[in-house]
């Protein structure tokens, strides 16, 4: 009488609480099976992931049409360098906070370090390698070394795209205008003043092709 007392004052016993582990081990096991998918396969056995795959896409490349071979992981920075040679398109930070990989998709400025290479497919891609003519360099180019607007170079491509679809988009931007559409470049070197004079610069002369 005493151990019955001593249950009920103390509520299950371990025999009951075992048991109940027990049991609920049961319902887990019948509730995964209950939302476990259809897949017509015998009880116990799972249906096998979709395995993403390597893919051919075509796109532009500084005008000219390029079909390859890219891996889902693939960054675009990783397809422009390794594969395609555009190594002017620089590897700095490498996950999306300094600009120095910055490359034009279709006009608009984008981190090339942390875009899907599969997702240029149909798109036109702009790097610094496709802005000289020949010998002749492209306007921001030209006012970049007009107003000594680099130092060790890193960050200047990067800074050149950025540039040319800021102009694109507005030609002849505000001071804080300019400054908001670099914001996402970085110079470690700190010669943005100089880099803000260039853009300044070239946003001040008219009829120019950008």
């Amino acid at each position: 009488m005493p151990s019955q007392n001593r249950k009920t004052k103390k509520g299950l016993s371990r025999r009951d609480f075992l048991k109940g582990i027990g049991g609920g081990a049961v319902g887990t096991a019948i509730s995964t099976g209950l939302l476990r998918p259809a897949s017509g396969l015998p009880a116990g056995q799972e249906a096998p992931l979709p395995l993403l795959g390597k893919k051919t896409i075509n796109f532009e490349l500084n005008g000219k049409q390029v079909s390859v071979e890219v891996e889902p992981r693939e960054t675009l920075l990783q397809l422009l360098r390794e594969k395609l040679q555009m190594t002017g398109t620089k590897r700095v930070c490498d996950h999306g906070s300094c600009g120095g990989c910055t490359v034009l998709i279709n006009n608009q400025a984008v981190y090339s370090c942390l875009y899907p290479a599969f997702k240029v497919d149909g798109k036109r891609v702009l790097t610094v390698e496709g802005l000289a003519q020949g010998d002749k360099l492209h306007p921001v180019q030209q006012a970049f070394i007009d107003h000594d607007a680099y130092q060790c170079g890193f960050c200047t491509p990067g800074f050149i795209l950025a540039t040319l679809a800021l102009l694109r988009k507005k030609a002849t931007p505000s001071l804080e205008e300019v400054k908001a559409g670099l914001n996402g470049n970085i110079c470690r070197c700190g010669n943005q003043l100089k880099i803000l004079a260039a853009v300044k610069a070239l946003a001040s002369q008219k009829g120019v092709a950008l």
